[in-house]
């Protein structure tokens, strides 16, 4: 019970210091493209190119066949963007305490601030990728339905999900650097046991319920309900427990490591 009372003093303690985490999500997004001549510009240049490079590759050049009647690029992005996003927040999340050792090191500043920051950093981005998703549905005659509002959802669950596991690695990665490179390769694998170029309806009934066990299943397959099916997230009230009952517990597990592992941080550092 104790331990349940310390992770809602931790997310209050974060609610509290939301000043300081907007000052400090300023300052990452501006330092990321700190010296370059378009400045943060790159932030949305980036996004948009590679846009344009899927819808030639795949619409023009490979001339891929619609799914479920969408053209297959709007399919592709709902899956993609989001994926973007988890893989970004995760990987930047993890190695933020080592980057920003010289604030570990000062007594008063709230060190599970980091990750946040990074994940937040990562939020600016992705949702200039889903400005891009409305203007792509927009060109090809699609407008604009109550089922997109579930994006905002899909916005929190993310982030909740990518809190969790950053919490964690990031504390281990101070003690064993070799976590961020472990995490990297997981995220490669996950990238591909995620149905962003491929449909499940390809894969053999048997292996349905080994699939949705990634957690990012439920993320990518909520965009495509939110944009292309047009159904509700608690239709499918067996995988929205599921995912949460995982991010809970992921939350949980890298809120009680990271506290354990704090007070040692300004030592290894």
């Amino acid at each position: 019970m104790r331990y349940l009372h310390a992770l809602a003093a931790l997310v209050l303690d974060i609610f509290k210091n939301r000043e300081l985490l907007w000052k400090l999500t300023k300052r990452d997004f501006r330092q990321r493209y700190l010296g370059s001549y378009l400045g943060i510009l790159w932030a949305f240049i980036q996004p948009l190119i590679t846009t344009l490079i899927l819808w030639f590759v795949f619409q023009v050049g490979f001339k891929s066949m619609p799914v479920d009647n969408f053209p297959f690029i709007l399919w592709l992005v709902c899956g993609m963007f989001p994926w973007f996003f988890i893989s970004d927040s995760i990987l930047s999340a993890t190695t933020s305490i080592i980057e920003s050792s010289f604030l570990v090191k000062k007594i008063v500043f709230r060190v599970e601030l980091l990750p946040i920051v990074k994940i937040m950093s990562a939020l600016v981005v992705h949702i200039f990728f889903v400005a891009l998703i409305f203007l792509m549905f927009a060109y090809y005659g699609y407008s604009v339905s109550l089922y997109n509002l579930q994006i905002i959802y899909y916005f929190f669950a993310m982030i909740c999900l990518s809190l969790g596991v950053s919490w964690l690695t990031s504390s281990l990665t101070v003690f064993l650097r070799d976590v961020g490179q472990f995490v990297s390769m997981v995220l490669q694998f996950g990238f591909w046991a995620t149905p962003i170029f491929w449909s499940l309806k390809i894969v053999p009934e048997d292996f349905h319920l080994l699939l949705k066990l990634n957690p990012a299943y439920y993320i990518a397959e909520g965009y495509r309900q939110s944009f292309i099916y047009h159904e509700f997230f608690w239709d499918h009230y067996a995988l929205t427990a599921y995912f949460w009952l995982f991010t809970l517990t992921a939350m949980f597990i890298g809120a009680l490591c990271f506290k354990k592992l704090r007070p040692h941080f300004a030592d290894v550092l």
